[in-house]
């Protein structure tokens, strides 16, 4: 494999980590969320990984592992691997306590009611800990960018648009237990930053341990299982934010365009 295909993925894998810092942008700038923004933006995001997992990504795994173990075997594999993905990212979501779920609920207006709180030590530590749990749960999303990236350039690119939308809500979540435990917006702003750079990072650690083992079987088994992994973001952690950030209709609004939008693009501009 060519160093210089690694490029886009990488790139691609940086911007998806680095867009944690729109949340924490929001919290700095703004001090109201945009709730039917957000409910949208999430539905979108949530359409185009439901998309793409079962419109390419499982099409692309049953290719390349029916290529090398033959259609029966093949096929076998893609089913194991793709739920082998959900119970993965399964896993690390109920490891992870609750309070510091980067997937619950925040809004900007918290900040400026907690700002007074004299809990600043215990604030801090929450802020690390959530920190911490975007951490654990952008090592598979990188790998999900790197891999696609690596192999279908258009479905990296994809891909790293829905992380990128999906991880916004994440720097809110980092940021706003930051600014409440030291009053600075800007330093909210730049932990979610920060953490959003593990994911290249998961990137990087993929290639290196799985580069002398890439082949056919090993494209395949990621493929499947990365689309396992978005089907459950999707229907677990997005759609559920977006209609507890607004009204149901605009996340199921937004899931469609999402859908529609990355059909089209498939088609037309990739």
């Amino acid at each position: 494999m060519q160093y210089s295909t690694l490029i886009l993925p990488l790139v691609l894998s940086l911007f998806a980590g680095l867009s944690t810092g729109l949340g924490g942008l929001f919290v700095l700038l703004f001090r109201k969320t945009n709730v039917k923004f957000l409910s949208v933006a999430l539905g979108f995001s949530a359409g185009v990984m439901i998309y793409i997992s079962f419109v390419e990504i499982l099409i692309e795994a049953k290719v390349h592992l029916v290529k090398s173990m033959g259609e029966k075997t093949g096929e076998w594999l893609v089913l194991f691997a793709f739920f082998a993905g959900i119970m993965l990212i399964a896993l690390i979501d109920k490891l992870i306590p609750e309070p510091e779920n980067p997937h619950e609920v925040h809004k900007i207006e918290e900040a400026d009611i907690c700002v007074m709180s004299n809990k600043s030590q215990k604030l801090m530590k929450t802020s690390m800990l959530t920190a911490l749990a975007v951490t654990v749960h952008n090592f598979p999303e990188g790998l999900a960018t790197f891999v696609s990236g690596i192999s279908e350039p258009k479905l990296g690119i994809a891909i790293a648009i829905a992380v990128a939308i999906h991880n916004i809500p994440e720097g809110i979540a980092v940021a706003i237990p930051v600014y409440c435990a030291t009053g600075s917006r800007r330093k909210a702003f730049l932990m979610s930053l920060l953490s959003g750079l593990t994911e290249p990072l998961g990137a990087i650690l993929a290639f290196l341990f799985l580069a002398p083992f890439i082949n056919d079987v090993v494209f395949g088994l990621l493929f499947a299982a990365i689309a396992g992994i978005m089907v459950f973001i999707s229907l677990d952690e997005l759609l559920p934010t977006a209609r507890e950030y607004g009204e149901h209709h605009l996340s199921i609004f937004g899931l469609i365009a999402g859908m529609l939008v990355i059909g089209i693009s498939l088609l037309l501009v990739f």
